[in-house]
């Protein structure tokens, strides 16, 4: 007596990741404002040194470093989720009554609840505790910088010379793509395959790296026609 035993393929392999969803910018006065204002605050300040730059490029770019920082990792304290920060799931019980909550009810998949806060003091204590922002900076600093600055090289910046310039160069672009990227999404690899790979939904922090990154490119490619 023989049987036949089926494998249903769906059930050995594995599943695909899933893409992670696009980052939202804090719902609250102060970040809705800051949002808007930061990226005239920062192209007023590369606007108000731009003959300094064009002149000379490493004091000029060294000397709005530090100021550069310091709007980033206010615009990502004020205005971003930190990494991890997801809304609060409470599964509902049949018969179950919702109990009022101070803020927005969304009804979720497989009967889940998802609480959605308004103006609630997590968001307010971001503003005191920015110690994500900090780290982000740090990790911005020690491991974007030096990729971004051997990728400029990669893509034609000088390898004997100029090395102040491509450094400072790739530190500006580290600081306005990389950094709040970090603060939303830590360091998980497959989130970072995803960016590289531009499968990540476009959404406010995606949107600067595409845009930091394609302005810096098409920014270069006119260099080759002043000679």
């Amino acid at each position: 007596m023989s049987s036949k035993v089926t494998i249903d393929a769906s059930a050995t392999s594995k599943p695909k990741p899933s893409t992670a969803a696009p980052i939202e910018p804090l719902r609250n006065d102060v970040a809705r404002l800051y949002t808007y204002m930061h990226p005239a605050v920062v192209l007023s300040m590369y606007a108000y040194r731009f003959n300094a730059i064009v002149a000379d490029p490493v004091p000029a770019l060294l000397s709005i470093l530090a100021p550069l920082a310091v709007l980033q990792i206010a615009y990502v304290a004020v205005c971003l989720p930190p990494t991890g920060e997801t809304p609060k799931v409470k599964k509902s019980k049949p018969g179950e009554k919702r109990r009022h909550t101070p803020g927005k009810l969304e009804s979720g998949v497989n009967g889940t609840i998802v609480v959605r806060a308004h103006n609630l003091p997590i968001q307010q204590s971001k503003l005191m505790c920015p110690q994500p922002a900090f780290l982000s900076l740090l990790l911005t600093a020690l491991a974007a910088t030096p990729l971004l600055t051997a990728t400029l090289i990669l893509f034609g910046a000088p390898v004997t010379t100029h090395h102040l310039h491509t450094l400072l160069c790739g530190a500006h672009i580290a600081l306005l793509s990389t950094l709040p990227l970090v603060y939303v999404y830590g360091v998980n690899g497959e989130t970072w395959r995803q960016i590289v790979a531009l499968l990540l939904p476009i959404d406010e922090v995606y949107g600067g790296l595409i845009g930091t990154v394609l302005g810096a490119w098409l920014g270069a490619v006119p260099i080759p026609l002043d000679w």
